[in-house]
């Protein structure tokens, strides 16, 4: 997921309750259920690079205490940093309930269950997560909300703002009952996402169940997949594999009964080459191959250049396409690598 839902998801389990026994619990919650993406600093060594290690080892369940420490690391460096400043200026909002003691231990408890809401929030989605390295790098995924859903925006956000609005508005009645009602909206938010969680995954089941049942130009399919869209909870993206060919189809589950002759787009499978090969063996081939579930790849003559060759690679699965390529030269020797329009020599 992108950052907008780990923070919110940091904010509500805070405002659930568990900022009631320590303070600076909201602040480690928030920042520990997004510091996972500290790998985004491997873009720095290129887009290639950054590809490679992006939900790699900082996302893997090992890592968990370790991403954890260092959120309260950085909650610790925070207080002592700006201690005379927060005493000069009263209480902040990071702070958090500053009548209540700090309690280390368990803010790293805190972090570490914020961290694996990460993991699990990465791993609904089909982009994939490497949950085991470094003892395996094998992608898991769960398949069910799109990596921007606006729906989980809405539950977490109002799951926070209603209740505070709320105890705006009855501000006489005093604050504890404002808290109770802050606390009973992030609860419920948090229960709204996984009754959705639910009802996707019995969609999901569904739609790959009729998929499977199919054939496909008369032929049965080895395989298939369905993916999510942000705005529709109710259309899925289809992949099938055949034996000699792939497909896409939309499918609507309020439509009734699929019809695989409405399929969007039928790829043959790519013939294998020299040109095609010596991409794959490349760095930026090696890492996409190791990511896609249903690559292809466009072999492309470019005429009057350095560049004999450019191989695009692609994924069928992705709605938003993730595009890699790989320019070569008349020797088969790479030249340059691309991903996402950005070079890497």
């Amino acid at each position: 997921m992108e950052p907008i839902t780990h923070l919110l998801t940091g904010a509500c389990m805070s405002r659930s309750g568990l900022n009631r026994k320590t303070a600076l619990a909201t602040a480690t919650l928030v920042i520990a259920a997004e510091i996972t993406d500290v790998d985004l600093l491997y873009r720095l060594g290129g887009p290639v690079v950054g590809f490679q290690h992006h939900r790699g080892w900082t996302h893997s369940f090992a890592a968990v205490p370790v991403m954890a420490a260092l959120a309260v690391a950085l909650v610790w460096g925070w207080r002592r940093l700006f201690r005379k400043e927060r005493a000069e200026r009263g209480t902040l909002a990071i702070a958090n309930r500053p009548d209540l003691p700090v309690r280390w231990g368990l803010l790293y408890g805190y972090a570490c269950l914020a961290a694996l809401t990460h993991l699990l929030l990465d791993y609904i989605t089909s982009y994939g997560i490497r949950l085991f390295e470094p003892f395996s790098f094998k992608w898991y995924s769960w398949d069910i909300v799109y990596t921007v859903d606006p729906f989980m925006w809405l539950v977490l956000g109002l799951g926070l703002a209603v209740p505070t609005l709320f105890g705006l508005i009855h501000a006489k009645s005093g604050a504890h009952h404002a808290a109770l009602s802050g606390r009973r909206g992030a609860v419920l938010g948090l229960l709204a996402i996984v009754l959705m969680w639910g009802f996707r995954d019995y969609q999901h089941r569904h739609v790959v169940t009729e998929l499977n049942a199919q054939r496909y130009h008369g032929e049965k399919p080895v395989r298939a997949d369905a993916y999510p869209y942000a705005w529709n909870p109710f259309v899925w993206h289809g992949v099938i594999e055949t034996r000699n060919f792939f497909e896409t189809l939309q499918v609507n589950t309020l439509g009734g009964d699929l019809d695989p002759e409405d399929a969007v787009q039928t790829y043959d499978k790519p013939e294998e080459t020299p040109i095609t090969i010596a991409a794959k063996k490349s760095g930026l081939g090696r890492v996409y191959l190791d990511w896609a579930r249903y690559p292809m790849t466009e072999s492309t003559v470019v005429q009057g250049s350095v560049v004999a060759y450019r191989v695009r690679f692609y994924d069928l699965r992705s709605i938003r396409r993730l595009y890699a390529s790989v320019d070569l030269d008349k020797n088969l020797h790479v030249l340059a690598q691309r991903f996402r329009g950005q070079v890497q020599n």
